[in-house]
């Protein structure tokens, strides 16, 4: 490594009270004014303490898990920063007051550890840094850390009709959090993961100090491209690599309940699915009803960058035991399958993919696994009675491949 970091946060272990947490506020803000030049207009224009009126709104306008924003672990003060020294100067004012910092890109946190915290913390978010600068002469584009994937996808889809970028499937997840924790997505086994992408990065460090790929060498570079980037600082932005994608690619979405052989489906599906044609990728979705009906159902869902003509052989061969018909498969563009796969209608305006509003927002616990050989079908059939007894009525249960 070329040269030391060292982890961006302090911590106070000591709580504070609400006169205490008035003080901080207030030395935060004075810091503030020291570090910026003494610009107090622009200060608090992006600066929310627990008693600003805006201050819930602020907090509750990204997340997707509502569960995390009703914790009393709420950040002292929340800065959505416009410019880079702002985000400088956040830094430097948590170290010299002992407050831990945390950076929020977007509200796609399961664990809500970008607004939580057990410790007094400063919440950065990166809502107002955010643009994108397409360059298709070298294939590239600059994209700040607060960009949204959507508007990541939507402004590709106006440059050009024959790029795109692998990476997930929310267009409201926000991409700087995305990338640093590598970033999957519909096209990753064609091109891999959306970190695998990524030729260079600005990235401010514990002392404010902004670094490129050069300067803050090449360890450093591999660690925050899958490694979480706030281990070693906040991420400014990404300069990623786009891919070809095919003038039509095709998506499916075929549904099973165990009636109709559901649980054999899977079983087989997990034996085949990492031999199946690169530009094939098919994930699964188990998922009951959600109701006293106790209804289960597992959905097959697809994109191929190919027509549906390429797709069915590939299917007839590979996963016949899935019955593919070319009535169960839509033609469409790339940008058409990111609606599709999001869960709209692919001929739906491309104009919602900015929104970074998250739409499907549910209160909900979740983990991820990896899983180094098949799920036996007696574990496949516990599971589906996991997902029918032992949760409310009122509750969805998912599994996704």
């Amino acid at each position: 490594m070329e040269f030391g970091y060292c982890a961006v946060f302090l911590i106070l272990l000591l709580p504070i009270s609400c006169a205490a947490s008035t003080l901080v506020d207030k030395k935060f803000k004075e810091c503030l004014l020291t570090q910026l030049d003494g610009n107090s207009e622009s200060i608090e224009k992006i600066t929310f303490t627990s008693s600003s009126s805006l201050y819930p709104q602020v907090l509750d306008l990204l997340e997707q898990n509502p569960r995390w924003v009703n914790s009393t672990r709420k950040p002292l003060i929340i800065l959505t920063p416009f410019h880079e020294s702002e985000i400088q100067a956040a830094i430097l004012c948590s170290k010299q007051l002992g407050l831990q910092l945390r950076v929020r890109s977007g509200g796609h946190d399961y664990e809500g550890l970008s607004y939580l915290s057990k410790v007094p913390f400063v919440m950065v978010d990166l809502i107002n840094i955010r643009s994108i600068e397409i360059n298709l002469d070298d294939e590239t584009a600059w994209v700040q850390a607060g960009a949204s994937l959507g508007e990541l996808y939507y402004k590709i889809s106006k440059a050009s009709k024959v790029h795109g970028f692998p990476a997930g499937i929310c267009p409201s997840i926000g991409i700087g959090g995305h990338i640093s924790g590598g970033g999957q997505g519909m096209m990753m086994r064609r091109h891999g993961l959306a970190a695998d992408h990524v030729v260079d990065a600005y990235l401010i460090d514990v002392n404010g100090k902004i670094h490129d790929r050069k300067s803050m060498g090449e360890d450093v570079f591999w660690a925050i491209r899958g490694g979480s980037a706030t281990s070693f600082g906040v991420i400014l932005g990404w300069k990623i690599r786009l891919v070809r994608v095919p003038p039509i690619v095709t998506g499916f979405n075929i549904p099973r309940t165990p009636e109709e052989g559901a649980t054999n489906l899977i079983h087989r599906w997990q034996h085949i699915a990492h031999e199946l044609h690169e530009d094939l990728f098919i994930r699964v979705i188990a998922q009951n009803s959600g109701d006293k009906s106790k209804k289960f159902q597992a959905t097959f869902n697809s994109v191929f960058l190919g027509g549906i003509d390429s797709l069915i052989p590939l299917m007839n061969e590979s996963f016949p035991e899935l019955g593919l018909q070319a009535k169960d498969c839509t033609e469409m563009s790339w940008i058409q399958s990111v609606l599709f796969i999001a869960g709209y209608k692919k001929d739906d305006p491309l104009e919602l993919l900015l929104d970074r509003i998250t739409t499907f927002k549910s209160f909900f616990k979740a983990k991820s696994d990896f899983v180094k050989e098949p799920i036996p079908k007696s574990g496949l059939d516990g599971a589906w009675k996991m997902l029918l007894g032992n949760i409310s009525n009122a509750d969805i249960g998912t599994l996704r491949w």
